[in-house]
């Protein structure tokens, strides 16, 4: 791949609208050959809960489960932010396809070279 790039996401379904563009760039991120990760935290981590983005559909966008489902089948990551997964008790076996939990080491290796970002 041509270089890496990075999205953190601290948004679901309290900013749907964040959390659609988050995943939109990120499908053209992985559809631009760039090794991408899409960082759910903060709120985002519940966007790593099967059924949760389900009912998530804003006006003009695909719907997110479906945005979700392409960034992943095109070989996208996603990294869980590790305490905020844990401090709001979530459950590990119910991770969505692609998703994994990782703590800030994991985030900070895959954006040591010259990785961009963006934050939704």
């Amino acid at each position: 791949m041509s270089g890496k790039f990075c999205i953190s996401l601290t948004c679901g379904k309290d900013n749907t609208d964040k959390a659609t563009v988050a995943f939109v760039v990120a499908n053209a991120a992985v559809a631009s050959d760039k090794d991408t990760v899409v960082f759910l935290n903060i709120e985002g981590v519940y966007l790593s809960q099967q059924g949760y983005a389900d009912s998530i559909h804003e006006e003009g966008f695909a719907p997110l489960k479906e945005l979700i489902e392409n960034f992943v089948k095109a070989g996208g990551k996603i990294f869980v932010c590790s305490p905020c997964f844990k401090k709001r008790k979530l459950d590990e076996t119910t991770l969505i396809e692609g998703a994994a939990i990782v703590g800030g080491a994991k985030l900070v290796e895959f954006m040591s070279d010259n990785c961009p970002s963006l934050s939704y």
